[in-house]
């Protein structure tokens, strides 16, 4: 019976022995590593994905070059979009009538009332009726050249906002043709450019041969105005600028019902599509766009210095033994 025993004791100190051998060599051997091409592909993405968070953080200063170029293109696109929009009179008809009856039902059915009144004082419509025609682009552009000089930190994202809520609209205009109130054919309502011959609008006239006439909701008076209203509200410094900020966009809503060129319904479109814009900006940059630092980094622009930095460091260690040893006589 002994020698049994002695065979299996053999033969399981030789698998154990084997087993630890392979342990040892499994422990000592070195783990893979990527080659150079891999390492330097993750190094490239580490790298972008680092500069993409930094970028979302602080915006880079942005460049007048290319924000030029980029400001002339989308508004190139966006007309050519926006006037490529199939012109579904029938169509348009029929949503203005949805839109006023809607408005009756609710009971805030008042532009034809304000159309009208307005109309009656021949000097305030003529110059809503500019107003409306210019306005519109000059003060946008105003706006958009301030904040690149005054709030580089901010602007990327602020001409986002307004890029984004422009792309929206371009959905409703194709989607949702709308005959603004005074093309209505039994709305009562005044074309108030028509009636006193004003210049420079595209809604009557020879403008409206190369203007789509149907693009009415939502209203990119209200989305641009109240865009311009709030940076200038939270950004401003002034007291009187900020409340100028916030009597833009009203004003431009009475302007707008006045002559006749939206309903009540295509403001809140408008809005709608700020609002979706400030979000998109929200998600991409992680912070509402007046929460960014005004200056890349968010640093405040400093003097530049004239002086060698170490010649600093030495005058302060100067001052700080002159300060221990008392006035130097």
């Amino acid at each position: 019976m002994g020698e049994p025993t002695e065979i299996r004791t053999a033969s399981a100190d030789r698998a154990e022995a084997a087993r630890g051998a392979g342990s040892v060599q499994d422990a000592g051997r070195p783990a893979r590593q990527p080659d150079g091409a891999t390492r330097a592909a993750q190094s490239k993405r580490a790298a972008l994905r680092s500069r993409v968070r930094e970028q979302r953080r602080s915006p880079a200063r942005p460049r007048l070059l290319f924000e030029l170029a980029l400001i002339g293109i989308s508004y190139w696109l966006y007309s050519l979009v926006r006037n490529a929009v199939p012109e579904q009179a029938v169509v348009a008809q029929k949503h203005a009538s949805w839109i006023w009856r809607f408005e009756q039902f609710l009971g805030v059915d008042v532009e034809r009332a304000i159309n009208h009144g307005v109309n009656s004082v021949t000097w305030l419509i003529v110059g809503m009726n500019y107003y409306y025609a210019t306005l519109h682009f000059i003060v946008t552009i105003g706006v958009l050249v301030w904040l690149y000089r005054r709030h580089p930190g901010r602007y990327a994202a602020a001409r986002s906002v307004l890029f984004v809520t422009t792309a929206i609209a371009l959905v409703g205009f194709y989607f949702f043709p709308l005959a603004p109130p005074r093309l209505m054919t039994d709305g009562g309502f005044i074309d108030t450019v028509a009636i006193h011959h004003t210049w420079g609008s595209l809604a009557s006239g020879a403008g409206a041969q190369v203007s789509n006439q149907y693009a009415a909701m939502p209203s990119m008076h209200i989305g641009w105005s109240l865009w311009c209203g709030l940076t200038i509200f939270f950004l401003a410094r002034a007291p009187w600028a900020r409340a100028l900020g916030l009597l833009y966009p009203l004003c431009t809503l009475l302007v707008i019902i006045s002559t006749a060129n939206h309903f009540w319904m295509d403001a809140v479109g408008g809005m709608v599509c700020l609002g979706v814009g400030f979000t998109a900006a929200r998600l991409l940059y992680h912070r509402w766009v007046f929460q960014l630092p005004r200056y890349p980094g968010g640093l405040v622009a400093e003097p530049p210095m004239t002086v060698p930095e170490q010649w600093l460091v030495q005058g302060r260690g100067e001052l700080r033994e002159v300060g221990r040893s008392g006035p130097v006589s």
